[in-house]
């Protein structure tokens, strides 16, 4: 029998996390204790908040077995993932990575990974009967390029076009009382926005993961630009699937009210503060878990070995290890499944 899948979350204050023979152990402020059998139930994934504590056996274990571990701050941002040394040592999957940066293979790539992205926005504005882009891979098909830098500057331009329109018509579907005016990225003002940028910031962290766990290069990507300390090919990945995350997230916002949301001063710039809107504590500690819950739908999509459907997560890490495969040549081609997002409901304890 297969064992149970568990997911541990620390995102309390006060809790502890250990082992007692050959059990997990969290033990809350209050003296309540939850155990996890080690090899008895299947520990998933994770989840560690600042204010808790873990020893450091614990994080032996995490890293022996290979479990996600995912550590975040008090305010619900990802920070950091617990990364097994042995992640690095297939070094054939690399070399053939930067192979293809530097040849024709990179360029089909780039232009992989912006059609999928496309189709993944079409699939949303066919759900909601909104206007779509086309077809997505004549237009990515037509643009032309001998360089990687020429065709990513290209790609990026015909991407931009095709997100704005993308988002006016998405933020239709967003409550007039809370609903922005245009989609802002980093050091947004408004609540929706931040609610957008947390939700992916969460998704990056489950694409790193897949990339690690495929042993490829995640700071070498192919649509977006190589920089220092930015693990562009994760962003790459991270692209294929916010069509996901914006559904969800639509769905999400479309029971919150003003009430949800806090300002917050902060500094705009090295010169200025300012305030800006977030979720307030509770709703962000609901949103972080109805999202990791959200990565274990299934959705309808051949496994590798056997099966019609999947969980996204699982799906997430079956396409790093196809494209894995692809850059060694174990494969003639790969294209990013693009899926229907699953059906979902929020129960809201406010």
């Amino acid at each position: 029998m297969r064992a149970k899948i568990k997911k541990i979350v620390l995102d309390g204050y006060g809790c502890f996390l250990g082992m007692e023979k050959g059990c997990y152990v969290v033990k809350d402020r209050n003296g309540k204790v939850e155990r996890y059998p080690q090899f008895e139930t299947e520990i998933g994934e994770v989840i560690l908040t600042s204010g808790n504590f873990v020893s450091t056996g614990v994080l032996a274990s995490f890293g022996y077995w290979s479990i996600d571990v995912l550590v975040m701050t008090k305010k619900g941002e990802p920070v950091a993932i617990l990364k097994s040394l042995d992640d690095d040592s297939h070094v054939l999957t690399r070399i053939k990575q930067y192979e293809a940066y530097r040849n024709k293979k990179g360029l089909e790539i780039a232009r992989t990974f912006i059609s999928a992205k496309l189709l993944g926005q079409n699939v949303i504005l066919n759900k909601y009967g909104f206007k779509t882009h086309g077809n997505v891979e004549q237009q990515i098909n037509s643009v032309k390029a001998d360089s990687l830098f020429a065709l990513r500057k290209k790609l990026m331009h015909v991407e931009a076009m095709a997100t704005k329109h993308y988002f006016n018509q998405l933020f239709q579907l967003i409550p007039e009382r809370i609903r922005p005016l245009n989609r802002r990225t980093l050091n947004a003002y408004d609540g929706v926005n931040n609610i957008f940028n947390l939700a992916y910031q969460l998704l990056f962290c489950k694409c790193y993961s897949a990339i690690v766990k495929a042993h490829l290069e995640p700071h070498l990507g192919f649509m977006h630009s190589l920089e220092a300390g930015k693990p562009s090919l994760v962003c790459d990945f991270q692209e294929v699937y916010r069509y996901l995350i914006d559904d969800f997230v639509v769905r999400f916002c479309q029971k919150l009210n003003v009430k949800d949301f806090v300002a917050k001063t902060c500094w705009l710039n090295r010169k200025r503060m300012g305030k800006r809107v977030y979720l307030n504590e509770s709703m962000t500690k609901q949103l972080n878990r109805e999202l990791f819950e959200y990565f274990r739908f299934n959705v309808e999509a051949e496994r590798i070995r056997h099966g019609k459907k999947q969980e996204i997560e699982t799906l997430m890490c079956e396409e790093a290890f196809l494209f894995a495969q692809y850059l060694r040549g174990e494969r003639l081609e790969w294209f990013p499944r693009v899926v229907n997002p699953p059906k979902i409901s929020f129960k809201f304890e406010n």
